[in-house]
């Protein structure tokens, strides 16, 4: 059984973000770091929103089991928004480029440019939330791929503001070039405040942990 970690501490310079997720465009003038690890890498992305409909910043990722890191500028674009007195969607498209650097044999320590793209889908209400993202990464001789992620959730009870609210979630992961191409996450998350864990166990026994913190 393995155990993976992810903790985003989410920084807004004009102000406090009480949402279900971390979006990758924050408020004129914000802030965001997003520190993160999960079955394949681990990653850090910093940026800065000049306006609510984009973010631009620095993003590092190191996939371990092929031993190479990214390291560039990412772009996060809200091409729509749609505003419901009682639920809200968006849709993002976020891209990249920079340098990839493989550490192994296999890609022999060599560097490579490296672009990506993908998009990024939610919607949500009080009980309800959904979401899908995918991503094609294309770092020349080093690696290529096509990942995909989607989640469903429902919320057991409806809190109030300042409440502790809970919701459980079912995420699935899909990567036609891993060992095993979907992986099904059954998790609880749990935020009250700035504060947001999750908690799951994927059907193949490993463990995945989830902290969020917005301040």
């Amino acid at each position: 059984m393995k155990l993976y970690v992810l903790v985003v501490c989410y920084l807004v310079t004009s102000g406090l973000a009480y949402s279900t997720q971390a979006r990758p465009v924050s408020y004129p003038g914000g802030w965001t770091t997003m520190q993160m690890n999960d079955m394949d890498t681990h990653s850090l992305h910093i940026h800065y929103s000049p306006t609510a409909k984009y973010s631009v910043g620095y993003k590092t990722q190191y996939w371990r089991d092929k031993n190479w890191q990214f390291h560039g500028v990412q772009l996060n674009y809200l091409a729509k928004r749609w505003n419901q007195p009682n639920s809200q969607a968006n849709f993002y498209i976020k891209s990249g480029a920079g340098i990839a650097n493989g550490s192994s044999k296999a890609s022999n320590n060599q560097n490579e440019a490296a672009l990506f793209t993908g998009i990024a889908l939610d919607w949500e209400d009080r009980r309800y939330f959904t979401s899908y993202e995918n991503t094609m990464f294309d770092a020349g001789d080093i690696d290529q791929f096509f990942t995909q992620k989607a989640r469903i959730g429902v919320a057991p009870y409806i809190g109030n503001y300042g409440d502790i609210h809970t919701w459980l979630m079912l995420q699935a992961d899909h990567n036609p070039k891993a060992k095993e191409p979907l992986t099904l996450t059954p998790l609880v998350r749990i935020f009250k405040d700035e504060y947001l864990t999750e908690t799951g166990i994927n059907h193949h026994g490993d463990v995945m942990f989830n902290f969020i913190i917005r301040f």
